[in-house]
């Protein structure tokens, strides 16, 4: 009797298994059998139990037994091109305003070396006049002067512009660099937030499709009466939250690439797909190696370094106008009878402003950048320890995850299936086994994001971004493998 009975729920499962939409076909097949083993003599045992009557979500869930196509949004998103890391990176410094707003920067502070160079101007003095002789003998008549004034400038207050004006421009340059890199971290996290949310999306078309098949096992095993009518309940709840979760997963990578696309620029299309795996990950030198180069190369330290230069530089250009200004003047004077030429010197001597308040204004300043200065170092290097901390601790969890905790719990979730194939568990372990690799999975996925924002906060410290010198050791690799 039982092998007659495990005989019939192999057939059906076959079935099952072969055409999914027949399902309701075998489900009245099988109730066709129970009615004629309930006509059989009593003493003989009946071979299935009467068919349960339709659970309110059985209506919801027919189609959900079947596989659906993709969907129309996952299905554009394929059609459009495939952008790989560096691709975006280039096209992002190539389309970002930002970035030709920092190199308007750069263009002024260089034309500001050039100003800072310039001679002064020459002026000119033209005036008009009549003489009228009151006198006998005195010639009237038109008497117009003429004057040049060229204002003369102390050697080293022309080199101390010029090197205010040249820490102007390694500023800017570093100002630039600084954006530069904070806008290739912005990429690269929206980058790998993408391919985040699709790993999450692929991870739920996964259980998906466990669940529709542990769905249609509960319907049978219920239908031929091997199991409780709760486990068919159960099922249709998991499977509904497992809907939820792919539609969900799916409107978050959607989500993920418009918000790539911001910052990229316009230039991409509508629909693309990305080209990479988010185990990929850069090799981390060891943290004192790290330190001196974010000392020397920080866009940031580099700024305010060259804003105390110029700083200090201000406070010696001030000092320096304390010397008297020196003019050279020419005149002449044309009048009836006789011409009068003149040349001299004009001085301006600080008599009453010896600028003892531009060189404290100076000086303060020059104070105030070198504590900012002291201060930001401090604070990034507190940074960059709690980034390379982070980054340890990422990828320890990615190690763990990797070689032991999906591992174990895909063969947890292969013994409880076998076990509930064969009768000796209940769906409950069969569901919890599978709760537990899905909650294990998406702990990879995030912990693998996680080490990739930790690594790109490292770089963004290291002011590396395409076009400079990048710190040693932080050469892309592929030591960590997408789960």
């Amino acid at each position: 009797m039982t092998t007659t009975k495990l005989t019939l729920i192999a057939s059906l499962s076959l079935a099952l298994a072969a055409a999914p939409a027949q399902a309701g076909a075998q489900g009245g097949a099988s109730a066709q059998a129970t009615d004629v083993a309930g006509a059989a003599p009593a003493g003989r045992a009946p071979l299935s139990k009467p068919a349960a009557a339709p659970l309110p979500g059985a209506a919801i869930l027919a189609a959900a037994a079947v596989p659906k196509p993709a969907s129309a949004g996952a299905a554009g998103a394929v059609a459009g091109p495939a952008y790989s890391l560096p691709q975006l990176l280039d096209l992002a410094q190539s389309t970002n305003k930002g970035v030709a707003a920092a190199e308007a920067n750069v263009d002024a502070a260089s034309a500001a070396i050039s100003s800072a160079r310039a001679y002064p101007n020459p002026q000119v003095e033209v005036m008009y006049g009549r003489l009228s002789g009151k006198q006998p003998g005195v010639t009237s008549g038109n008497a117009p002067s003429y004057a040049v004034v060229q204002k003369f400038d102390y050697p080293h207050q022309r080199s101390l512009r010029e090197a205010m004006a040249t820490r102007g421009l390694e500023s800017s340059q570093a100002v630039r660099q600084g954006f530069r890199a904070d806008l290739s971290a912005r990429v690269k996290t929206a980058y790998y937030d993408v391919l985040r949310r699709e790993s999450e999306l692929h991870a739920a078309e996964e259980d998906l499709a466990m669940m529709r098949q542990i769905h249609s096992r509960a319907r049978l095993r219920v239908e031929v009466g091997e199991a409780p009518r709760y486990e068919l309940i159960k099922a249709e709840t998991e499977l509904l939250a497992s809907q939820k979760s792919q539609q969900t997963a799916e409107l978050r990578v959607n989500q993920a690439k418009a918000a790539l696309r911001q910052q990229v620029g316009g230039a991409m299309p509508g629909q693309f797909s990305l080209a990479g795996t988010l185990g990929q990950s850069p090799d981390v030198p060891p943290l004192p190696v790290l330190r001196d180069t974010m000392t020397a190369g920080n866009a940031e330290l580099v700024q305010r370094r060259m804003e105390l230069e110029r700083a200090q530089l201000g406070v010696d250009y001030q000092k320096s106008l304390l010397w008297p200004e020196v003019a050279l003047r020419a005149s002449t004077d044309r009048q009836p009878d006789n011409n009068v030429s003149q040349i001299g010197l004009i001085l301006t001597i600080p008599l009453w402003d010896r600028r003892s308040g531009p060189v404290g204004e100076a000086t303060a300043q020059a104070t105030q950048a070198r504590s900012a200065l002291e201060a930001r170092e401090f604070e990034l290097t507190q940074e960059l320890e709690a980034a390379y901390r982070q980054y340890e601790i990422n990828q320890a969890q990615v190690t763990a995850l990797e070689s032991g905790i999906v591992r174990e719990a895909e063969s947890a979730l292969g013994v409880a299936e076998a076990a509930y194939r064969f009768g000796e568990r209940g769906i409950l372990d069969y569901l919890d086994a599978q709760r537990v690799l899905r909650g294990a999975r998406n702990e990879l996925i995030a912990a693998q994001y996680d080490l990739q924002l930790a690594a790109i906060q490292i770089e963004k410290l290291m002011s590396t971004a395409p076009g400079a010198t990048a710190a040693p050791g932080l050469q892309p690799t592929s030591n960590l493998e997408q789960k």
